[in-house]
C-alpha cells in the first residue's frame, strides 16, 4: 500500500536510517511521519539495495558460456555451500530462482559423471599408495581413501563401509582392475589395512607411517611431564606442613601421604624417568629420519634396526622405574614401537642400494658430505636441483640419483591426511557424503593447480604424468567452464 509521504521525505527517512542508525531512531521516525516500523525497514532495505547497484555491486548476470549447472557445482565444491546456501546465492547474485529439487538433480547427475571419470582413471606405472580410513558418524563404518603419495592424486574414495580386511581387499581389487598397481603402500598401521595387504601378499612392501609413532611418543611424553608438574605443585603445601611441624604447630588440612623428603625422592625419580623417555624419543626421531649420519658415515637400515630395538628394550627398563599409574603408558609405547618396527624401516631398506652404489663410486666422505648438504637443502638449495649445480661435475650424476632417492623416500601417509582435510569441511556441512559427492571432490582435487609450494603450477594429474586433456575439472565432466 502506497504511503502519502513525498519522495523527499522518504529519501530523508532512508538516509537517516542508513547513515545515522541509533537506538530509538525507528520508533521516532514512525511517530513523526505516521509510518509503521515494518514499512520503514522495507524502505531502508530498498535504499540499501539501490546504493549497492549504484556503487557497482549490481546483480551479476548469468553469462552465455556459463551454465546453471556450472554455477551450482562451483558453489557446492569450491565454496562448501549447502543446498539452501546455493539457492539463496543464485537468487541474490544472479536473480536466478531455482528449487532445491533442481539443485539435487544437477548434483546427482554430476556425481554420476564424476564416478564414471574416476572409474576411467589409469596409471602409467606402478604407484606408491597411501591408505587410510576417515571415520563417519555411523558406528564401525568409515570412508576408505587411497591417495597417490608422490602426486596427491585421488585414486579412490569410498562412502562409509565396515572397517575390515574384506572392505579394503575389495577396494584394492577394484583399483587393480583399473590397472593401478601399488609398488609400495603406506598407512598408520590399522588392523583392517594390514589384513587386506596380507591377503593380497602386499605386506612385504608396506611402510608404517612414522608420524603416527611420533604422535604416540609425544602423547606419552606429555603425560609424564604433566605427572611431574602435578607432583611439583604439591611441594609448597608439603613445605608449609613441614614448617608447622618444626614449629610445634598442628598440621592443617588433610594430612599428606608423604613427607617433604619423600616427595623430593619421588619427584627426582619421576623427573629421571621423564628425562630418559625424552632422550629415547629424540633418538627415535633421529633414527627414523630419511638420512642418518653416525660417526661421519651414513647409517644403514640394519644398523638403524638394531638401534631401534635397543630403544624398545630401554623403554621396557624405564617403565619398571616409573610410577604404577604411568607404567601402562610406557608399556603401550613400547608395544607400538615393537609392532611397527618390521615395517617402519622399509624406506631405509629401499635406500640402501642407492647409498651403497654411491659409496662404492664416490667414497664414504663424499657421500657423508652430500648427506650433510641434503639435510640442509632448505638453506643451501633450497631444492636438491639447486644443490647439484654447486657440486663437482664428477659427482653430479651419482649425486643426482642419490638426491632423487632421498627426495622420494616415503615415510608417512601425509598425502591421505591432506585429502582428509579437504573432505572434512564438506562433512561438517552435509554430515555424510555420497559416492557421487566424493567423486566430485576427487575430480576437483585431481585437477586443482597448486598455487604455491614445490608443486606450484601443477595439478595432481600433471604430477602423475596423466594424459588427461582437460585442465579444468568441470570441463572434464562435460560442463562449460565458468567465465570470469
Amino acid at each position: 500500500m502506497n504511503h502519502c509521504s513525498t519522495i523527499e521525505q522518504r529519501v530523508d527517512i532512508i538516509s537517516q536510517m542508513l547513515a545515522q542508525p541509533r537506538h530509538g531512531l525507528v520508533s521516532q521516525l514512525s511517530r513523526t511521519y505516521q509510518v509503521s516500523r515494518q514499512t520503514l525497514y522495507r524502505w531502508a532495505a530498498s535504499g540499501r539495495k539501490a546504493l549497492h547497484e549504484a556503487m557497482g555491486a549490481p546483480l551479476v548476470p548469468l553469462k552465455q558460456k556459463t551454465s546453471l549447472a556450472t554455477l551450482v557445482l562451483t558453489l557446492l565444491i569450491e565454496n562448501h555451500a549447502r543446498y539452501r546456501g546455493i539457492q539463496s546465492t543464485l537468487k541474490r547474485l544472479h536473480g536466478i530462482r531455482i528449487s532445491i529439487g533442481s539443485i539435487c538433480t544437477i548434483i546427482q547427475d554430476a556425481g554420476q559423471r564424476a564416478q564414471a571419470w574416476m572409474n576411467r582413471q589409469r596409471a602409467q606405472a606402478p604407484r606408491t599408495l597411501a591408505l587410510d580410513e576417515q571415520y563417519s558418524s555411523q558406528r564401525g563404518k568409515a570412508y576408505l581413501n587411497v591417495i597417490d603419495v608422490h602426486s596427491g592424486q585421488v585414486w579412490a574414495s569410498i562412502p562409509p563401509v565396515a572397517v575390515d580386511g574384506e572392505s579394503w581387499t575389495l577396494v584394492l581389487w577394484s583399483l587393480s582392475e583399473q590397472g593401478i598397481e601399488p609398488v609400495h603402500t603406506v598407512s598408520d598401521g590399522g588392523r583392517a589395512i594390514a589384513d587386506a595387504l596380507s591377503h593380497l601378499e602386499l605386506d612385504q612392501t608396506h611402510q608404517r607411517d612414522v608420524w603416527h609413532l611420533f604422535h604416540v611418543a609425544a602423547q606419552v611424553q606429555g603425560r609424564l611431564e604433566r605427572a611431574v608438574k602435578a607432583e611439583q605443585d604439591r611441594l609448597p603445601a608439603l613445605q608449609r606442613q613441614a614448617e608447622r611441624v618444626a614449629a610445634g604447630k598442628h598440621v592443617q588440612g588433610r594430612p599428606s601421604g608423604r613427607t617433604l623428603h619423600q616427595q623430593h625422592i619421588v619427584l627426582a625419580q619421576m623427573q629421571s624417568v621423564a628425562d630418559a623417555v625424552r632422550y629415547l624419543c629424540e633418538q627415535l626421531h633421529a633414527l627414523l629420519d630419511v638420512v642418518v649420519l653416525h660417526d661421519g658415515a651414513i647409517m644403514s637400515s640394519s644398523f638403524r634396526e638394531q638401534e631401534l630395538q635397543t630403544i624398545v628394550a630401554l623403554l621396557d627398563e624405564v617403565a619398571m622405574l616409573a610410577q604404577p599409574g604411568l607404567q601402562q603408558h610406557l608399556a603401550m609405547l613400547s608395544k607400538q614401537l615393537r609392532l611397527a618396527l618390521p615395517h617402519a624401516l622399509l624406506f631405509a631398506r629401499l635406500l640402501d642400494g642407492s647409498q651403497e652404489q654411491a659409496l662404492s663410486r664416490l667414497g664414504s666422505q663424499a657421500v657423508a658430505l652430500l648427506a650433510w648438504a641434503w639435510q640442509r637443502r632448505s638453506v643451501l638449495g633450497p631444492s636438491s636441483q639447486d644443490l647439484l649445480r654447486d657440486l663437482p661435475s664428477l659427482w653430479q650424476a651419482q649425486a643426482s640419483l642419490l638426491f632423487t632417492a632421498w627426495d622420494r623416500a616415503v615415510r608417512a601417509s601425509s598425502a591421505v591426511e591432506n585429502w582428509h582435510s579437504i573432505v572434512r569441511p564438506h562433512l561438517a556441512v552435509h554430515r555424510t557424503l555420497s559416492a557421487g559427492m566424493l567423486a566430485l571432490l576427487a575430480v576437483w582435487q585431481n585437477h586443482r593447480i597448486a598455487p604455491r609450494g614445490l608443486h606450484e603450477g601443477l595439478s595432481p594429474l600433471q604430477r602423475t604424468g596423466s594424459t588427461e586433456d582437460q585442465p579444468d575439472w568441470l570441463a572434464a565432466l562435460g560442463y562449460p567452464v565458468l567465465v570470469v
